[in-house]
């Protein structure tokens, strides 16, 4: 029958670790290189005995009570078991003892050391001591036989040495091992052992197989080996009674031979393949404790014991009688069994009776005979077993040969030999260090930290504030033996599991509350105990064993509670988001089948991620999972990996850091305690020679910087793309957080993207060097519209005309992209607004009998502000009543859906009152246009200096407006100018008011011409015949649009030129309004020629009025 693999658990930090039980088998005792021996009531305590006997142990022993330690000091130690308490120095070397063991008796130790020699010392009394000198290289191992006689010896020499201890000198040696400088640089450590009991045979590992060599003769007797061995055999135990011989490999395998048939009757693999160092097989023989180099304890149960030799050998005596196999099938032979006499099934009884029965009930049957194996008759000639015959190649105790008859079946049994489960790993705190030690972190977090003490003076907690302005440090006494804990700027939270008498309970210091009564506890139900837990702003959330997280206030009140998929891994909270990492599967040959929820549980209660995978790396296990300080999700494996979610690419997981490249042994490791986007930092604890760091002294924060896994990266391109990509991912939270409500610093936003259009610049003029053209294209699109601009201009310089063509075209498109989102964003405002003004012009139009310009132009001052802030809420709700205050004038449009072609009908319903006069069509649609860009005259700079550089900015950085507004915007004039020429035109009219009288709507366009024109009118002006020769077809509103779009293709020096011309136009005419209060004549003047250029036809005043202001 298979034994049994139980799952590994932590015992050690990372490096040598040893084991052996106790006499009777009650306890597992190991040690590794964190100086702590161990004692284990089970595989499943979760509180060992700890005693830390120094810096690092190297090899343990125990017999009679006393326990022996090989430390790092150079002393061979000795303690009391299993109080613990120092009981002397056995003996010194000069460096390292490599091995320690005892003899039968528990009188003798036995110590090889790296300076070359053996010592043999007596326990009762260390002066008494030998010293066997020999070797020519450290010491590997040492063992001694069982009757006292001989000692066996391995060493880096590469040679297996055997002592006669009397006489102290070698009476074999065998070259069999590969010689190596150092203990830490052999390929084996070569553990020898011999056989039990009678110390007939002593096995030595070599290479991928055990030789066994016979003593007093010393000569080599058999090999075993097996086909799973791939790599060095580390470590040999024979069983308590001699038959059985287990062995650990380099590459984690484990096996176990039959001797006497030299049949490997079981083999197991390491779950995560590291290597066995330790080796210890139970007293009664039904169980084998073992360690890795990881630190980590393991266990196989079910395998053959000392009651398996008993029944074998009393079934060979049987055999011998009758000459015949008696196995039976326990389950298709019952009628049978029951038929038999007692002298033809003599192993019955026995088995019944032997002490051992208790452990080996679940490996042999009541009868004696194993399970699964075929029934033979006693007639059959073919029912002789082979591996009945009588094996001569062994000499045995008592000149008997005892024949083990189950074992040849064993190799027709199939080994299953495909992927293998992975054990779960257990739930954990982030932050937090192993429950099992007495001085912890239960929470290092970037709020405070929270340390657990317990042990014999004292169980406590204390809780610690990086700024203690948020709190003063606090002292809690842990009666309820807490062994969880979270920490945020308003609580500490804390848990403990159930026990048989007591609850799982959860208990909350809200520290920040404002009553009397700042902490508060549950009880879970009974047998569901508290698994993980955090906290956020505002709440609390808990993972329990029942498969559910429970949320509460964070003054207590308890709120939703939901289920998980599997069981919880961890949890993490910040603000309104909740991680949660759970076990979504079973994996296979060590991996980890991870599943992550993401919860938002503000106002609105979302599932960001919806329990996709969590990628780790191969043969890894979560190690801490959290949020950076800007709220951004992130987890960090076994391996040392730190992978942040990026939410710009449907929430996947991106590789930022691997911590273990700037690890400088394998065996050190970074302890994660934050995450900072901006400024870029990983803070963490180094920890050497162990994953977790000490309580005492106060470990000291690193800083790591964040490089992204890209190819190339010792090249100047490879740099500058891993730039540019960890720039644009560690600054997506700046759109998370603007979303989210959030302020944000706008600064740092803009140098941040001022940084990336830099990096993108570079790459560009690097990839031009290389003529890589295509290259530079797929370059400029990343690039915002003025970098493009940049681009054209170096490429232009450099003699790429096709290059600057392509990018020529490639900034129209990005123009037009621009504006294309705008005007879907605008549309549902437009609606709306529409609609309002709309609404309120029919309920007020009644009410005003006639139309007076100034209650126009007091209406389309709050018009124009609305336009410029349409995009929030709150501005569009203030700036309602503005429209009723002027809504009087049913004659006022609403200029919104000008942008719109099929939006005519309204203007044809309110374009009456203001063009009466005129002719139906272009002059009504004019007149509309005319109000629109006077709506533009509040919100436009004060200065004409300033106003002739908006043509040059819009394009680069576009507000929210449809493409048709933000030119009509471009091109109106500010308020104050235009209340001037009003008021120039109400003096003109007092002068002449007979031809004013006559033609009302003609003086008012007149005048609206003469207000000073923007850069890209005189542009239009002279481009407009080009425009039309090109596309015939195109309508007033489809040439300002190409017009817009060419303009913007200009070089910033043309624009600023056109501007330039537009304000020198405009000079005159300011000036004349400046002084139009000390000189009236001249201005009186200047009104007479205008009235006389206002008898124009009508027709040419149309002209120009369209050709400024129409649009379609």
């Amino acid at each position: 029958m298979p034994c049994e693999r139980k799952p590994m658990r932590y015992g050690h930090s990372e490096g040598h670790t040893d084991v052996c039980f106790d006499d009777q088998g009650k306890c597992i005792v190991t040690c590794g290189s964190d100086g702590d021996v161990r004692i284990w009531e089970s595989l499943d305590d979760d509180d060992p005995k700890s005693i830390n006997v120094g810096e690092k142990v190297y090899s343990v022993a125990l017999k009679n009570g006393k326990l022996v330690t090989a430390v790092s000091n150079n002393t061979v130690q000795i303690h009391t078991f299993p109080d613990g308490e120092p009981d002397g120095i056995l003996t010194r070397f000069t460096t390292n003892a490599n091995h320690v063991t005892f003899n039968n008796s528990g009188s003798r130790v036995a110590a090889g050391s790296s300076d070359f020699l053996v010592k043999m010392v007596e326990v009762a009394d260390s002066s008494q001591q030998k010293t066997l000198r020999g070797h020519d290289a450290p010491v590997l191992s040492v063992a001694l036989d069982p009757s006292d006689e001989f000692l066996a010896s391995s060493s880096c020499d590469g040679s297996v040495a055997v002592w006669s201890i009397e006489s102290q000198t070698q009476v074999a040696q065998w070259k069999v091992l590969q010689k190596s400088s150092d203990v830490t640089n052999a390929k084996s450590l070569c553990r020898l052992a011999w056989q039990p009991r009678s110390g007939k045979l002593i096995a030595v590992p070599v290479d991928l197989t055990i030789q066994l060599y016979e003593r007093n003769t010393w000569t080599h007797v058999s090999t075993l080996s097996d086909d799973l061995i791939t790599q060095v055999v580390n470590v040999v135990v024979w069983s308590p009674c001699g038959k059985f011989l287990a062995a650990g490999t380099v590459g984690g395998n484990l096996l176990i031979w039959d001797v006497e048939a030299k049949l490997c009757i079981d083999r197991q693999k390491h779950e995560k393949g590291f290597t066995v160092c330790g080796m210890a097989w139970h007293p009664s023989g039904g169980r084998i404790a073992y360690t890795d180099t990881e630190g980590c304890l393991g266990l196989l149960e079910g395998v053959s014991s000392s009651s398996s030799t008993v029944q074998s050998s009393k079934a060979t005596a049987a055999k011998e009688a009758n000459d015949y196999d008696d196995l039976f099938d326990e389950d298709d032979d019952r009628m049978l069994d029951e038929d038999m006499s007692d002298s033809r099934s003599p192993v019955k009884k026995p088995i019944m009776e032997d002490e051992d029965d208790d452990d080996d009930d679940d490996l042999m049957p009541a009868t004696g005979r194993p399970r699964n194996r075929g029934s033979f008759l006693d007639d059959d000639d073919n029912s002789q077993d082979p591996s009945s015959v009588k094996l001569d190649g062994l000499p045995e105790e008592g000149g008997s040969s005892a024949v083990l008859p189950a074992v040849a079946p064993v190799v027709s049994r199939p080994v299953y030999d495909g992927p293998m489960p992975t054990q779960p790993q257990r739930a954990f705190q982030p932050g937090s260090t192993p429950a099992h030690l007495m001085h912890r972190f239960m929470m290092w977090n970037s709020v405070g930290i929270v340390r657990g003490y317990n042990d014999d003076q004292d169980n406590a907690i204390d809780v610690e504030f990086h700024d203690t302005a948020i709190h003063h440090a606090m002292h809690l006494t842990n009666t309820l033996g807490h062994t969880m804990a979270d920490l945020s700027q308003e609580a500490v939270l804390l848990a403990c599991e159930g026990t048989d008498e007591l609850a799982s309970k959860i208990q909350c210091l809200h520290f920040s509350c404002w009553d009397t009564h700042k902490d508060w506890m549950v009880d879970l139900p009974k047998g569901e105990d508290v698994r993980a837990l955090c906290l956020g702003q505002g709440w609390a959330a808990v993972a329990t064993s029942a498969l559910m997280v429970r949320l509460f206030s964070i003054g207590g009140v308890q709120k939703e509670i939901f289920s998980l998929p599997g069981a919880v891994v961890c949890m993490a909270g910040h603000g309104e988001q909740l991680l949660i990492a759970y076990h979504r599967g079973t994996g296979f040959d060590g991996e980890q089948a991870l599943g992550v929820q993401l919860l938002q549980l503000g106002r609105k209660k979302r599932q960001v991620i919806h329990g996709e995978p969590l990628p780790l790396s191969r043969k890894s296990y979560l190690a801490w999972m959290g949020f950076s300080a800007e709220g951004t999700p992130c987890c960090v494996d076994s391996e040392g990996v730190v992978r942040l979610l990026n939410r710009t690419l449907g929430n996947t997981w991106t590789p930022v850091c691997n911590t273990r490249e700037t690890c400088k042994s394998k065996s050190d490791h970074y302890w994660v305690v934050g995450v900072h986007e901006n400024p870029q930092q990983l803070r963490c604890i180094p920890c050497k020679g162990a994953r977790f760091p000490p309580t005492l002294p106060r470990p000291a924060v690193a800083v790591l910087p964040f490089n992204m896994p890209y190819c190339q990266t010792t090249t100047e391109k490879g740099q500058m793309e891993e730039q540019y990509w960890r720039s644009m991912l560690f600054h997506n939270h700046y759109g998370f957080l603007s979303s989210s409500g959030y302020e944000i610093d706008s600064e740092s936003q803009a140098q941040a993207e001022k940084e990336q259009q830099e990096l993108l610049m570079k790459m560009f003029a690097l990839s031009c060097k290389l003529e890589r053209e295509f290259r530079c294209v797929e370059l400029a699109e990343l690039m915002t519209h003025s970098v493009v601009t940049l681009a054209i201009r170096y490429a232009s310089r450099s003699r790429r005309m096709a290059l600057a063509q392509r990018l020529s075209e490639l900034a129209l498109e990005k123009a037009n992209q621009l504006q294309e989102e705008e005007q879907e964003d605008e549309e549902p405002a437009y609606q709306r607004e529409y609609r309002e003004s709309n609404q309120m012009n029919s309920r007020q139009a009644q009410q005003e009998n006639g139309c007076e310009e100034e209650e126009v132009e007091e209406e389309e001052y709050p018009q124009e502000e609305q336009m410029d802030a349409e995009e929030s809420t709150e501005t569009r709700k203030k700036f309602l009543n503005p429209f009723k205050k002027g809504g009087k004038s049913p004659e006022k449009p609403s200029p919104k859906p000008v942008s719109r072609e099929g939006r005519v009908n309204p203007f044809k319903v309110s374009g009456a009152g203001k063009s009466s006069g005129s002719p139906a069509g272009q002059p009504r649609t004019t007149n509309v246009l005319d109000s629109m860009t006077m709506s533009r005259k509040p919100a436009a700079f004060s200065g004409l200096s300033k106003q002739s550089k908006a043509p040059v900015l819009k394009p680069l950085a576009p507000k929210p407006k449809s493409k048709t507004q933000a030119t009509l915007l471009q091109m109106s004039a500010s308020k104050g100018n235009s209340k001037k020429l009003e008021d120039s035109q109400s003096e003109a009219e007092k002068v002449k008011p007979a031809p004013v009288a006559a033609t009302p709507p003609v003086l008012k366009e007149n005048t609206e011409n003469k207000k000073p024109k923007t850069g890209f009118q005189l542009w239009l002006e002279e481009n407009r015949k080009s425009i039309l020769a090109d596309n015939p077809d195109f309508e007033e509103m489809d040439v300002i649009k190409e017009g817009m779009g060419r303009f913007r293709t200009l070089s910033a020096e043309e624009r600023l030129n056109w501007t330039e011309k537009a304000k020198g136009d405009s000079d005159p005419k300011k000036r004349k309004r400046e002084d139009e209060d000390e000189e009236k004549a001249a201005e009186q003047m200047e009104s007479d020629e205008a009235s006389a250029k206002k008898k124009k036809p009508l027709d040419s005043s149309a002209k120009l009025s369209a050709f400024a202001f129409n649009k379609e």
